[in-house]
């Protein structure tokens, strides 16, 4: 009977995100196919859905999206585990279409910006040129940006305590030798934290004082 209990309302949770595990169902899909390539063709495959430089120019539309189904790495459990503690609570909150918004921003932007960093690095003979084939393939970028969104969810005083936290974890890799990915996750932070109109209405903040339930939407 308890088992039962469990499950349903683990099955209920699961519904009240649908957004978050239909999007973690196709990147289960997309890891399985991932472990059965060989290693040189998967790098391939992906350097052909990534959002480098090379792909950028020539079908952005396409790559932004592509780059989104899949994990480089192929490590589905960890993600697992982040969209259940970050998305799911942000798309309760927020709703489905507000918190696909806050992802898609995060994710296109972080990424145009990523790459237009490498880009002038390679310009200023800082990378070499072969970055412009740099695998750039993943959902980070969406996932740094609804931890971003998520300051808002939070009430005064508590912001004060999450949100130089997150700074701070997005911002040390930044003065630490740099890479484009680092640059492109403090942006999607920043972009998760200008997306500050499309959570209004969506009710009082969160209290960890008055409630031991957790950011719930």
């Amino acid at each position: 009977m308890r088992i039962e209990r469990a499950l349903t309302g683990v099955w209920a949770y699961v519904r009240s995100a649908p957004g978050t595990y239909v999007w973690l169902g196709v990147l289960f899909v997309t890891t399985v196919a991932l472990h059965h390539m060989s290693p040189e063709f998967e790098q391939h495959f992906l350097r052909r859905r990534s959002t480098n430089i090379h792909e950028l120019s020539r079908t952005p539309v396409r790559v932004l999206l592509a780059s989104a189904m899949w994990i480089a790495g192929g490590h589905w459990v960890p993600y697992a585990l982040l969209y259940t503690v970050v998305h799911a609570p942000a798309e309760r909150w927020l709703g489905t279409a507000r918190w696909l918004a806050v992802c898609a921003l995060a994710h296109v932007l972080a990424s145009v910006i990523s790459e237009a960093v490498l880009l002038k690095a390679i310009r200023d003979g800082v990378a070499p040129y072969s970055a412009v084939n740099t695998l750039d393939i993943g959902v980070s970028y969406a996932l740094a940006g609804v931890v971003g969104v998520l300051a808002y969810r939070i009430s005064v005083p508590w912001r004060y305590g999450y949100l130089p936290a997150v700074l701070v974890c997005f911002g040390l890799p930044l003065a630490a030798g740099p890479t484009f990915t680092d640059v492109g996750h403090f942006a999607a932070v920043l972009v998760g934290l200008g997306c500050r109109p499309l959570v209004r209405g969506r009710g009082k903040a969160w209290n960890p004082k008055e409630t031991p339930a957790g950011i719930r939407g």
